[in-house]
């Protein structure tokens, strides 16, 4: 059995010694010819999965990829080939939702009202949204959940329209990107939707940049629009619309799902699921290789109100206003974004961090969090 694998998976050659013939390749120097005799290729999203890599590929027999989203991947190529795919979708959804929270957080005393007061519309219901609902309930922050394809699947929750969405005072998204079929996702923010946002909400795109339109937010910048925008994807990433960037509210280069924890659970669960098709059981777990932080146990500040105790720890454990301060002075061409995103300094999970609350009235929503005790 043959595995060639993408060197970038954090602790690939620990995950999956003892599979079977195991090599690793770089997406930059990767070729047809490398895959003449494999029977499974293991990526990430730098690695496009499409016809001319495929070429010599005749033992191919499974392609996954350590990630969320499949759009470097050719499925349909996949379909016609026999060739079996899946993907680590859900890898990310903690680091995700962590990441909307240091946003909500972040901005909290910038934008009318209080955060508690505030319903939060998330499109996308699926892993991340469904995690992000969860750490809302936990610090009893409402929302309204949106996912038409889940809707019409028969999903049991309570889905609304979109447009019930877009009245909500923060609307963040969570989708896949779509072109085709009853629901597609490419501008789902567009024009229109722009120029209905209300100075005081906030519109978050943490899925795919084509989701949001950028040349129709730009032109509404440039216009005299007020919009709070945050950013962590862009359209035609790395070659972004560099004009934009100082328009919105924070901006970061596509790293809301990088902690060390995603990168890792990641590529465990290609490990699995390449065990599962050699009928091996796995044995090798994300915490037999994530190192505790060598962090001081984190403490409350009780001077603090119950929102900004929880802020504090937060932004303790991830700040995004120190990447967009960072992104908003460094990338003024491509090949920066490209470079933030392959150097960022992984951040930790919330688990990964300990927190002594005592007999807080915030500890409750601390631990469910995910903090330690």
């Amino acid at each position: 059995m043959n595995i060639l694998y993408e060197d970038s998976m954090p602790y690939a050659d620990a995950f999956f010694a003892g599979l079977g013939s195991c090599r690793s390749f770089s997406h930059r120097t990767l070729c047809p010819e490398d895959l003449i005799d494999t029977d499974f290729l293991l990526v990430r999203s730098t690695t496009k999965v499409n016809q001319t890599l495929l070429a010599k590929a005749e033992r191919l027999k499974f392609v996954s990829t350590a990630t969320s989203g499949t759009n470097h991947m050719d499925l349909s190529l996949l379909k016609s080939r026999g060739i079996d795919y899946n993907s680590a979708a859900g890898c990310n959804a903690t680091a995700v939702a962590e990441y909307i929270l240091s946003v909500l957080f972040a901005t909290n005393k910038d934008l009318p009202g209080a955060l508690l007061d505030k319903t939060v519309g998330i499109v996308g219901a699926g892993h991340v949204g469904s995690m992000l609902a969860k750490k809302l309930d936990v610090l009893g922050i409402r929302y309204k959940l949106c996912d038409p394809p889940l809707k019409m699947a028969g999903d049991k929750r309570s889905l609304v329209s979109l447009d019930e969405v877009f009245n909500c005072e923060v609307v963040t998204f969570h989708t896949p990107l779509v072109d085709a079929g009853d629901f597609p996702t490419r501008h789902l923010v567009g024009r229109d939707r722009l120029e209905g946002l209300r100075e005081e909400q906030l519109l978050i795109n943490a899925s795919r940049g084509e989701v949001v339109d950028n040349q129709a937010a730009l032109a509404l910048f440039e216009q005299g629009k007020k919009m709070n925008l945050v950013l962590d994807v862009w359209e035609n990433e790395p070659h972004i619309n560099l004009a934009l960037v100082p328009y919105v509210l924070l901006g970061t280069a596509h790293i809301a799902g990088h902690t060390i924890e995603g990168k890792v659970r990641g590529t465990e669960m290609l490990y699995q699921q390449v065990s599962s098709r050699i009928g091996i059981s796995p044995t090798r777990t994300l915490e037999d290789f994530v190192a505790p932080p060598g962090q001081p146990v984190l403490k409350l500040n009780s001077d603090l109100s119950p929102t900004e105790q929880i802020a504090n720890l937060v932004h303790q454990v991830y700040d995004v206003r120190k990447d967009d301060k960072e992104f908003k002075a460094r990338v003024m061409e491509a090949g920066q974004f490209e470079y933030i995103r392959k150097h960022y300094a992984i951040r930790r999970e919330f688990t990964a961090l300990q927190v002594k609350a005592g007999n807080s009235a915030v500890t409750e929503a601390i631990y469910g969090l995910g903090f330690n005790s």
